[in-house]
């Protein structure tokens, strides 16, 4: 089960920030990027006991906890790869399973005694400028997959934290918010619900979102050439 925390919606406001768990790189697909044959039509919402439903809703349209996904295919090498969108399946799959979102691996296999590698967007050089609660829709990375993601992602280029977490855990998720409305509900937000949030059963869920508890900043480049070359 999902632990459950604060209520909120947090609207995407800055135009300027990537999308969620965006990464590109330059001589190879992350996992969690989009192809470009990997697209399809929304199924029709309706309203259906109390909640956001698809009029023609299959059994593994929601997970365990009964939270409705979007739907998407997964051809991953069909196509033209689109970096900067995310596969919402793979994402899923990656921070369910602790996956590296570049190669698909598991990131915990490259966990040091200090936890998980992630990385951030943060400036790693003023603290008082992070959130007080670190929440991400980014995948975790391997040691090998972070070191090459800071040289080639123009994002991380720019600014980037390198993280060590020991406590986490899956907080909400990121998706299209409805109202209820006749003949159907209508989108009326974009942003994230924590689970137990009583709009909960109106979210078209598309990313899983990643609660950071307990972490530390690292030098990812003393790390790599310490640990990571040779991989």
């Amino acid at each position: 089960m999902h632990q459950s925390s604060s209520s909120h919606l947090t609207t995407l406001r800055n135009p300027d920030r990537p999308p969620i768990g965006t990464l590109r790189l330059t001589d190879r697909v992350p996992f969690i990027a989009s192809w470009s044959a990997e697209t399809a039509a929304q199924p029709e919402v309706t309203i259906r006991r109390g909640r956001l439903a698809y009029v023609n809703e299959r059994p593994w349209d929601r997970d365990s906890n009964g939270i409705l996904w979007r739907r998407v295919p997964s051809m991953p090498g069909k196509g033209k790869p689109q970096y900067a969108k995310i596969h919402f399946l793979r994402q899923r799959q990656a921070m369910e399973s602790l996956l590296c979102q570049v190669c698909g691996q598991p990131a915990k296999n490259d966990a040091s005694p200090d936890g998980v590698l992630w990385l951030l967007s943060e400036d790693p050089d003023d603290r008082s400028t992070w959130p007080a609660d670190m929440v991400t829709g980014h995948p975790p990375v391997c040691l090998s997959c972070g070191w090459l993601s800071v040289r080639v992602c123009p994002h991380l280029r720019k600014q980037y934290a390198a993280v060590r977490v020991r406590r986490f855990s899956l907080s909400g998720v990121h998706g299209v918010l409805y109202r209820p409305s006749y003949p159907a509900p209508v989108p009326q937000d974009v942003g994230t619900l924590d689970f137990g949030d009583r709009r909960m059963p109106w979210l078209q869920a598309a990313q899983f979102m990643m609660r950071l508890d307990e972490f530390k900043l690292v030098d990812l480049e003393a790390e790599y050439h310490a640990y990571g070359e040779g991989r």
